[in-house]
């Protein structure tokens, strides 16, 4: 506090009865030394103390000259110096605080009266202050543990909302697909049935010439007996390509999907390589999963597969129903029930069967295996499963090989799963996989 601050409460309290203030800007202590400043207030003795210990003071503020009574003693004055140097540190902590909270206001917007926080009642304002920080700092964090969990909960939701989807969507295909299939089924059977209507044995003496060739059994029908390309048009919708057409294999009128003869074809290829087919007809080819399509949506179909290993062995599998997918529903394969020498690779067991897969690519993966692409694992399109009990589309060996079982490959080819003593895999010269109708009759 200042000199003249000092001065003019020493005059103020003098004025009022039995009390003093003593003018020391220091340590606020009373004594008989010179002052310590510039005020010239003093405090000194007037005279003699008596026998019973009472000593006359006086104040002195020239020009003025004031008698204190005898009960004002060194000590009660120096009492009242501590209360007043106590009141002024109080004083300066509340100037203090004030601009503490002046300041929080303006950072926080938050502003209470006259643009202050609002302490709590009976607390100080310094210690107000602090406990309002302290509040707004554990709301903030209360606010961001809320903000945190609902963000994950929200993402636990969107997973389980994703995952339920893809479920959906997957039984959904899997619907669509069944109905497709039955719908083909009736509809090809009741087609195969009016061409054995009553009334038509006399009318139909000749073989019908037909504008348009669904497969290459409409070609043997009209007495095409050489296997060659054919154009065929399954869906008058869509435009002919070229086939492939056996007329010599158990009466003939097979139309040909696959074949492989000597591996100059490369298998290991895209999804879309496979969806509009690759390589020579004449030699090794795949005809396309859209043409594949069409073919087996036109007709109830039957699938023969055609196996030659390198010893010379041929054998064959025969299936009672084939139909394959569109794309949509990612070419999913039926495969009906079996006959024949080969056996039935492609029911193999509950954990490898490919019937009902879709189909899968080194760049498409749509199989069952949980922990990759079985596509890009074996180097070939095909309908996997987890991953392989048959795989007609695996690279070409022209012997036994070593290392991933990625060649062509039928699990239940007599001796293929015993156990190797040099660790080699078997291996096969040819493979063809052809369809015809369920009702032909050569």
């Amino acid at each position: 506090m200042q000199l003249a601050t000092w001065c003019w409460l020493s005059a103020a309290i003098l004025a009022a009865p039995g009390l003093v203030v003593v003018a020391s800007n220091d340590t606020g202590e009373v004594g008989d030394g010179p002052p310590k400043a510039a005020c010239p207030l003093r405090l000194e003795s007037s005279g003699k103390c008596e026998a019973g210990g009472d000593c006359a003071f006086q104040v002195r503020l020239p020009p003025l000259t004031l008698q204190l009574p005898k009960h004002f003693s060194p000590i009660e004055l120096e009492e009242v110096l501590k209360e007043v140097q106590s009141l002024k540190e109080m004083v300066n902590h509340l100037k203090k605080s004030c601009q503490d909270c002046r300041l929080q206001a303006d950072d926080t917007g938050e502003p209470g009266r006259s643009g202050l926080l609002v302490p709590s009642p009976g607390a100080p304002p310094g210690e107000a202050a602090d406990g309002r920080v302290q509040e707004l700092e554990s709301e903030v964090n209360k606010l961001s543990s809320d903000l945190k969990t609902a963000k994950e909960e929200i993402d636990g939701l969107q997973g389980r909302l994703q995952t339920l989807s893809r479920l959906n969507m997957n039984n959904i295909e899997s619907y669509i697909d069944r109905k497709v299939a039955n719908l083909t089924v009736v509809v090809n059977s009741l087609d195969g049935k009016c061409s054995s209507c009553p009334g038509q044995e006399h009318t139909q003496s000749h073989p019908v010439q037909h504008l348009i060739y669904k497969d290459c059994s409409d070609y043997h029908a009209i007495g095409k007996r050489s296997s060659e390309t054919y154009r065929v048009t399954p869906d008058s919708k869509y435009s002919s390509f070229e086939v492939y057409c056996d007329m010599e294999t158990m009466g003939g009128g097979w139309t040909v999907l696959q074949a492989r003869l000597d591996g100059s074809t490369n298998f290991n290829r895209s999804w879309q390589d496979y969806k509009v087919g690759f390589g020579n007809i004449r030699r090794e080819f795949w005809l396309g999963n859209d043409k594949i399509h069409l073919l087996t949506k036109s007709k109830d179909m039957i699938l023969r597969i055609d196996l030659e290993d390198f010893n010379g062995v041929k054998l064959y599998a025969l299936y009672d129903h084939f139909y394959v997918a569109n794309e949509f529903l990612k070419y999913r394969v039926h495969v009906g029930n079996y006959n024949g020498t080969a056996g039935d690779a492609l029911h193999f067991s509950k954990q490898y069967n490919h019937d009902m897969k879709f189909f899968t690519t080194p760049d498409r993966d749509n199989d069952r295996y949980p922990s990759g692409n079985c596509g890009l694992f074996y180097s070939s399109g095909w309908w996997f499963d987890a991953c392989i009990s048959a795989n007609l589309n695996g690279k070409y060996y022209h012997q036994k090989y070593k290392g991933v079982r990625n060649g062509i490959f039928w699990g239940t080819w007599p001796g293929i799963t015993e156990a190797q003593p040099s660790g080699y895999k078997f291996s096969f010269k040819e493979a063809r996989m052809m369809i015809r109708p369920k009702h032909f009759k050569p």
